[in-house]
């Protein structure tokens, strides 16, 4: 398995298309997965690869001169678990340095939501260095609660 950025438009939207579809659990809305599909075209895209098979990838957006976000990402569900996500974490944060930010960020389902997936979700970003920074309970309207996740790049 290699992870490699990608800069074909048609091809990002192929991947993140197809990996998001096998997700209902966390892309289950039609809409948003199209919102998703079309941004992911437009920004740095990177992709765990295993031979032509894509097993996950993971997007960044640059909110301002300081902090990158990670847009979204997602590892196709029988891949869970082998640190396909760790490695594409590693190298858009290797990534996030070489252009010179300081601060890496991701929106998440916040704990008071029940979802046991975004528990999972939460546990891997944790995992990665990152903490909570404040929920913001309206962002993404009252039956889900958004937290926004912080870690310095050091």
């Amino acid at each position: 398995m290699h992870i490699r950025e990608i800069h074909d438009k048609e091809e990002k939207r192929e991947i993140s298309a197809g990996i998001l579809k096998a997700l209902p659990e966390w892309f289950g809305i039609p809409e948003s997965v199209q919102e998703y599909v079309a941004g992911c075209a437009e920004l740095p895209f990177f992709v765990a690869m295993d031979g032509s098979k894509a097993l996950g990838f993971i997007v960044m957006k640059e909110n301002n001169q300081c902090t990158a976000e990670i847009y979204v990402m997602g590892v196709l569900p029988g891949y869970h678990g082998q640190g396909i996500g760790k490695k594409l974490f590693n190298r858009v944060y290797r990534w996030a340095k070489e252009e010179g930010y300081e601060y890496l960020q991701v929106k998440t389902l916040d704990e008071s939501h029940p979802d046991i997936n975004y528990a999972k979700t939460r546990k891997f970003y944790f995992s990665v260095g990152f903490r909570p920074l404040e929920c913001l309970p309206e962002l993404w309207g009252k039956e889900n609660p958004c937290l926004i996740m912080v870690q310095h790049i050091k």
